[in-house]
């Protein structure tokens, strides 16, 4: 038996009007014996079978094709309806009713949805029965069209339930990508870079202190190219970047911590902080300066180089907000509508050392915690990114900014 023939006769299986169906065919006409049969151009084969005859055929049960009046059927694509074989003036001599013994029989064809022939739904018993002319033959016509529509949703549920067992083992697939970069690609990088750190503490000859230095940069940037990938994958094909969300009353300083580090990767740039009171926050703090790191390191990329870039951080209408401005040439529109899609950059001719994940990244976490990012770029305002996070009633009232 074929694969398909036993995809068939499973489909059957699985349609639970199939069985009620036989029942009222064998209870209509009083014959005995009722099933759907697979009718291909070399096989018969029983997909569903309702026997208080003892005729002995199950499911799965094949019969020659060529010995059953089916094999006719499949041709003509037409009815067959016996009252009596024996008298029957077209079957009284045909093999079949004196091959399997029976008076009595119908059988009507059954087209899948798209016209093609599926099989047959049959009956037959060897006492004879009035058939012909009663309302038999348009009920089990009616039958084998509703079969149809059954077998093409089945497959159809089938084919979504098999497409969904795919996606779950591509999802573990994901999970394990994750999870080698979460651990077998970072726990080596990190071994690099605070090796090469303290290589270059310890040295003392200039020359190998500078390649150890250059070492210990290239590691921090491998080690961020991760996390970025890493967050990408949490993002897009995991179940989205986690967030832990607890009272951040030192959320100021770990800001300006996150400025000031970038201000040492660039010194010749200027950034102005305006931190306000920020208590009564809840975030996830790491998060948050991740969010700013990237926001800050976009502006000092993009941003006029002999121009300031300005970081607000303040309670302002029980939100906070944390915005990064930079002057400079403005976004143009078309990329502005992309810009927080994964692996964007802006259409120039400047070399860009990174994945194009750090924006992607921004708006992931925001999203986490429930805030969101907006855009404003102009040749007369510049460019500014807001992240915005409401707060509940009893957050902290908007205080005036400091200028640090």
């Amino acid at each position: 038996m074929s694969n398909a023939i036993t995809s068939d006769i499973a489909t059957i299986g699985r349609i639970n009007a199939v069985p009620a169906i036989l029942q009222v065919i064998c209870e209509s006409t009083g014959l005995r014996f009722a099933a759907v049969a697979r009718v291909t151009e070399n096989s018969w084969t029983a997909c569903a079978v309702l026997d208080t005859l003892g005729f002995g055929l199950k499911v799965g049960g094949e019969l020659d094709l060529t010995t059953t009046l089916c094999h006719e059927i499949r041709g003509s694509h037409q009815t067959i309806v016996i009252d009596k074989a024996s008298e029957d003036e077209q079957y009284c001599n045909h093999h079949t009713p004196r091959t399997y013994a029976f008076e009595s029989y119908i059988s009507v064809p059954v087209f899948r949805t798209d016209g093609s022939f599926f099989g047959t739904i049959c009956a037959l018993d060897p006492l004879p029965a009035p058939l012909k002319g009663s309302a038999i033959q348009p009920m089990m016509e009616s039958f084998a069209r509703l079969l149809s529509i059954q077998i093409e949703s089945e497959e159809n549920l089938q084919r979504t339930e098999e497409a969904l067992q795919k996606e779950r083992a591509i999802a573990e697939l994901r999970e394990q990508f994750i999870a080698v970069l979460g651990h077998d690609l970072r726990n080596p990088l990190f071994a690099i870079t605070a090796g090469a750190e303290l290589l270059t503490q310890r040295l003392q000859d200039e020359k190998s202190r500078t390649i150890a230095q250059h070492i210990l940069t290239c590691g921090r940037r491998a080690t961020q190219l991760v996390r970025d990938v890493l967050d990408f994958a949490r993002g897009r094909l995991g179940n989205g970047i986690t967030v832990n969300i607890q009272p951040c009353p030192d959320l100021g300083e770990a800001l300006r911590h996150v400025a000031s580090e970038l201000h040492h990767a660039h010194p010749q740039r200027q950034i102005n902080l305006h931190i306000g009171d920020l208590s009564g926050i809840n975030c996830d703090r790491e998060r948050i300066t991740q969010l700013l790191s990237n926001l800050l390191a976009n502006a000092l990329a993009h941003g006029a180089q002999d121009q300031p870039v300005d970081v607000t951080a303040q309670i302002r209408e029980d939100a906070f907000v944390l915005s990064v401005h930079n002057v400079g040439s403005p976004i143009a529109p078309q990329i502005l509508a992309q810009l927080f899609q994964p692996f964007s950059h802006p259409l120039n001719d400047t070399v860009r050392a990174g994945l194009g994940l750090g924006l992607y990244i921004a708006n992931q976490i925001a999203l986490a915690h429930g805030g969101r990012m907006e855009v404003i770029s102009s040749q007369e305002a510049g460019t500014l990114f807001s992240f915005h996070l409401p707060l509940g009633p009893d957050a902290a009232q908007a205080t005036l900014p400091a200028n640090q």
